[in-house]
């Protein structure tokens, strides 16, 4: 899947962003043995695995900013998402907006309402980061990530946790992540994703819901007649 393709799906995940280089100057402010009277890094990472590891599905709306540095652009899209066990989701965004990202486990396809087009890619060729792959039950914090807690104060996300998450196995897709987790929940409630490049992908998910059957139908999806369908 093309980058385009993937920015879609991580637009967040959809202010003037300062250089990635100043934001990493800034977090090394908080480094994790701040927190040495707390949970450790893998401590929280380990909660919010196991909190994950116990729903089979996962649904929330969602408001996702995608910032481009360079360009001074910030778009925001809402919606819904629905996660389920093994590897399926379905992002549903609203109007004006309505793209569509559906994977039924085997297949991940990525319509653009706008372009009138879809890109389609088998799950294994694709780079859907592992940042998400949690939520779908694939892949885990503490084996597939370097963790370290970050100042909810600073983050301004006082009462949770923050935890800044970069890939052990380097991907094109993203630098790192930081996971908001809810202290109460273990709960991700947002997602941000970084890259050398200075895009800047946050997803916000609200009213979670876990453990209700996903709605019959959720993890097809049929483009409208004359939609392009790019395949790899």
């Amino acid at each position: 899947m093309r980058k385009a393709a993937l920015s879609t799906l991580l637009l967040a995940l959809a202010a003037p962003l300062a250089p990635m280089a100043a934001f990493s100057a800034t977090l090394a402010l908080h480094p994790a043995e701040s927190w040495a009277d707390g949970p450790t890094a893998d401590d929280v990472g380990g909660r919010v695995q196991a909190f994950y590891d116990s729903t089979k599905t996962f649904k929330a709306t969602f408001t996702q900013t995608y910032t481009i540095k360079v360009q001074n652009v910030k778009k925001v899209s809402s919606g819904k998402v629905t996660f389920e066990k093994p590897g399926k989701m379905s992002w549903v965004y609203d109007a004006p907006n309505n793209n569509r990202v559906v994977s039924d486990g085997t297949t991940i396809k990525v319509y653009e309402k706008e372009n009138e087009q879809m890109f389609e890619t088998p799950v294994k060729g694709s780079q859907y980061p592992a940042a998400l792959a949690f939520l779908m039950g694939q892949g885990k914090l503490t084996k597939d990530f370097s963790l370290r807690l970050l100042d909810p104060a600073q983050m301004k996300f006082e009462g949770g946790f923050v935890l800044e998450a970069t890939p052990k196995d380097a991907t094109p897709a993203y630098q790192k992540v930081l996971l908001y987790v809810d202290a109460q929940t273990s709960q991700v409630r947002r997602a941000l994703i970084l890259d050398a490049q200075g895009y800047r992908n946050r997803f916000d998910f609200d009213k979670p819901i876990v453990n209700q059957p996903a709605a019959k139908g959720e993890f097809d999806f049929t483009p409208p007649p004359g939609t392009k369908i790019i395949r790899p």
